[in-house]
């Protein structure tokens, strides 16, 4: 009789292992990559691990640090990244160079550009044609670097009379705050930040020329997955579409939430700064009329063959993508799901 109890106890628990590693073998892994090192406005994705979101959708998401947003896209098209946080502006420069190979945005976050001009507000310069005469900083490849001639060209300035000078990112504001230049081409998103880290008030010292303000309406960061991915599981990429988004909900109404996951994946990070990094992107990034109007995670089709052609002209490319090979909008959850409300807090 007691053989048979151990018997049947092991082979209860034998049924039970096995049952484990069947459900964890049907676990989808993605492989998914942050558009940078670790910051407050990647919270979502921190949330929807955290709260199992993720794995409700039959997903085991691996989240690494990224090398920068328009990088995104090229782990990506390497093969080592499935999906990832990045810039929809650098898709389209490689669906355009490299048509098929290129991945697709799914869930579209930043509906506003971060790209921007950040002067000194005591340099008085307030409105493009103040760029004239003046030496700006800026980091040779990036974006808002590399869609100045763009710029130029749609506010009527004279080119020869602007001086840009290449330098690395890390030096932008210190030079900007010594006055060896008299303005920066940075990322806001990035750049605000790294001003309050280096004891600066942005918003009382600085002036921000947005280029999304000045005839440069693009679309920026969000979710996009490799056309592998498209191909060979459709249902995980709608299930990391669908668990982003419950979490994107979720954060809009409380930011502490988002910290705590956040500082679960990394807490050598600056909490107060991150925290204030996330508020910033739902308030300059995120939300707008555009947004509610359609929802966050879409994109209207007429603006974004604009910023296609904005993007071609920018990087002088000769192929000019269509905006289905950019963003794919069957993956998202209905419209009554994507009705985001922000609430500071």
């Amino acid at each position: 009789m007691l053989n048979f109890l151990f018997r049947t106890i092991a082979g209860a628990g034998a049924a039970l292992l096995l049952f484990a590693n069947v459900a964890q073998a049907q676990e989808t892994t993605v492989r998914f990559t942050l558009g940078w090192k670790t910051q407050g406005s990647d919270a979502a994705f921190f949330v929807a691990r955290d709260k199992g979101y993720f794995k409700a959708e039959g997903l085991n998401v691996v989240i690494d640090q990224g090398e920068g947003s328009g990088a995104t896209v090229t782990r990506i098209m390497g093969g080592a990244y499935d999906a990832g946080f990045g810039d929809v502006n650098a898709i389209i420069q490689n669906a355009s160079l490299k048509p098929g190979e290129a991945p697709v945005m799914v869930y579209q976050m930043w509906n506003r550009p971060p790209f921007a001009i950040v002067t000194k507000k005591s340099a008085n310069i307030t409105k493009p044609k103040d760029l004239e005469g003046k030496n700006l900083g800026g980091a040779q490849g990036t974006p808002t670097t590399r869609l100045l001639p763009v710029f130029i060209q749609k506010n009527g300035l004279d080119a020869s009379k602007i001086k840009v000078s290449n330098m690395a990112p890390n030096l932008q504001e210190p030079l900007l705050i010594k006055g060896d230049i008299d303005g920066a081409l940075v990322f806001n998103i990035t750049s605000y930040f790294n001003l309050v880290l280096n004891r600066q008030d942005p918003e009382k010292d600085f002036n921000w020329m947005p280029f999304g303000e000045h005839g440069m309406d693009l679309y920026s960061n969000g979710l996009m997955v490799s056309q592998k991915m498209i191909r060979e599981n459709p249902k995980a990429v709608a299930g990391l579409v669908r668990a982003t988004n419950k979490a994107m909900m979720e954060i809009a109404k409380d930011q502490n939430l988002g910290m705590k996951s956040t500082m679960a994946y990394d807490n050598l990070i600056n909490e107060a700064v991150e925290k204030r990094r996330m508020q910033y992107s739902f308030t300059e990034l995120i939300v707008s009329p555009e947004m509610k109007e359609i929802g966050i995670g879409d994109v209207k089709d007429a603006r974004m063959a604009r910023a296609i052609g904005i993007v071609v002209e920018g990087y002088q490319l000769t192929r000019v993508p269509a905006p289905s090979e950019i963003f794919n909008r069957q993956f998202l959850p209905p419209r009554a799901e994507r009705s985001l409300v922000y609430t500071a807090n």
